[in-house]
């Protein structure tokens, strides 16, 4: 049995040198974070490395001439938002396993101290993205986290808009964090150091988002939308759990953990392969646990349901068992979607079978538009990835690729014979930075074409954002040591192309 050298709740409050209180409205000096979210204006920055973040100058755009020499802009063909990994989560459900987080990797990501804020890092991301005023908002991808309807439900109404619900079961907050569970693994913002009275209630009682007024919702999907755990397919046992009464908290002593349980290669919060978690979920089966209330909208939907739910959300009604699409941002601009979500199990991507020829046809009816390709895994890391890469490389309009899964900004590019492209990697807002991306497609002198791309901070209506961020950036696990932030040349800048 492995136990951490510190907890989670003494790494957060050394941190933090044992402040009772962390409000960062008062942070900054007098600096005001910008009213859009975008990092060309301000950013959150650690600049005397006590813990505590600030708000400081912004990040201007800088050239990156890999691919082709600078050109003056002439027009901008399309601007979009890529939003990825927002991991909308029920903090209370039975369903969540968050005491395999002291057992540290690969399961680190099974409790993180600021669970309870998804829906409104989401929400705060949704009013950044509605500043930028984009022709699409490219949802990436594990939009929720533990396959279940309710998140979807809550998640989805973020994005369009209206009454969300972020708790379940009984009113308020029952789960790890609540001041009365002695396990000192769990931050509990009532009273450990940073403390955030009352943070629970505020983040469990109901609120109305806005929604995305502008521009298409364009959902790719990720493997925790479809996947226990973004790893294991649901079963008759984790779906009888997640409606029921019972939850696991502290770590069973009878609990082994496999061997075999090995992280993914590319991301953070996944494994690759599905049987160990299998024999994890039919251990517990067996504790005895604490009770909670039942909530039958906790239910975990199949893939045939999430699919179809995203596909409405997206405006279309119809489609085959895959989330693969195409939409043509007027004449210049053409995104495609791809689905390598595992139907079986496993975080990593799946090229799926007629993909590669289907890439084929929608770049070849392109006709002079600009392509950007989008997927929530890697292409460089899923299984037959290469194939759509090969295709890609052939191609003279290829802009971008574009994905999350890693929960890291990065942008490499990619020579070819077709004439070369960006790999594009966006951080996720369930971890540091917790950021978007914003995307301008423009036609530059001589032919040529540049995408711009700088980095949105989510906007808090009311302080439960900022404190999302602030406890993200203290979390030991998902927050500063992880460097998922890039560096200088992953985020505010503009990628010349021939």
């Amino acid at each position: 049995m492995r136990e951490p050298a510190i907890t989670r709740r003494q790494a957060i409050a050394g941190i933090v040198g044992g402040t009772l209180a962390l409000w960062l409205g008062a942070c900054g000096g007098g600096a005001r974070p910008s009213a859009s979210g975008s990092t060309l204006e301000s950013i959150w920055g650690d600049p005397s490395g006590s813990g505590v973040l600030r708000v400081t100058g912004g990040i201007p755009l800088i050239d990156r001439t890999d691919l082709a020499p600078r050109a003056a802009p002439v027009a901008v063909l399309a601007t979009l938002a890529h939003v990825s990994d927002a991991h909308v989560l029920d903090a209370e459900s039975p369903a969540r396993v968050p005491f395999l987080a002291r057992l540290g990797p690969p399961f680190t990501s099974t409790f993180r101290p600021h669970e309870t804020l998804t829906a409104h890092v989401l929400a705060g991301a949704v009013r950044a993205i509605g500043a930028l005023a984009p022709d699409a908002v490219i949802q990436g991808g594990d939009l929720i986290d533990n396959a279940q309807a309710n998140e979807l439900t809550r998640s989805l109404t973020v994005l369009t808009g209206g009454a969300v619900d972020p708790g379940s079961g009984a009113p308020g907050y029952h789960g790890i964090q609540q001041a009365g569970n002695p396990d000192p693994f769990y931050y509990r913002p009532d009273l450990d150091a940073p403390r955030h009275p009352g943070l629970l209630e505020a983040a469990t009682a109901p609120f109305r988002a806005r929604g995305q007024a502008t521009g298409h919702i364009c959902p790719v999907l990720g493997d925790h939308d479809l996947l226990v755990q973004g790893i294991v397919a649901p079963t008759a046992l984790t779906r009888q759990i997640a409606i029921g009464d019972r939850a696991v908290w502290e770590l069973p002593s009878h609990l082994r953990v496999p061997v075999t349980a090995a992280a993914s290669a590319v991301s953070p919060d996944g494994i690759a392969r599905p049987a160990p978690v299998n024999s994890l979920i039919e251990q517990l089966a067996a504790d005895a646990g604490v009770r909670v209330t039942a909530d039958p909208d906790r239910r975990e939907h199949d893939a045939a349901e999430a699919v179809g739910r995203l596909r409405v959300a997206a405006g279309g009604s119809s489609g085959g068992a895959l989330l693969d699409y195409s939409l043509d941002l007027g004449e210049h601009v053409r995104l495609v979607v791809l689905d390598l979500v595992r139907r079986g199990g496993g975080s990593g991507g799946l090229v799926h079978a007629g993909q590669p020829q289907w890439l084929r046809e929608q770049l070849a009816t392109a006709g002079t538009r600009w392509v950007l390709v989008v997927s929530h895994q890697p292409l460089t890391s899923s299984a037959g990835g290469g194939a759509l890469l090969r295709v890609l490389d052939r191609h003279p309009r290829v802009l971008a690729a574009i994905w999350g899964h890693t929960h890291r900004n990065r942008v490499v590019p990619r020579r070819s014979a077709g004439g070369g492209y960006w790999l594009i990697s966006t951080c996720s807002l369930i971890d540091f930075p917790q950021q978007a991306r914003a995307l301008q497609v423009v036609a530059t002198a001589g032919g040529g074409v540049a995408l711009r791309t700088w980095m949105l901070d989510h906007v808090s209506k009311d302080g439960l954002g900022d404190v999302s961020r602030q406890l993200a950036y203290l979390d030991a696990h998902g927050g500063r040591p992880q460097g998922f932030a890039g560096g200088r040349l992953d985020a505010n800048v503009i990628l010349h192309r021939a």
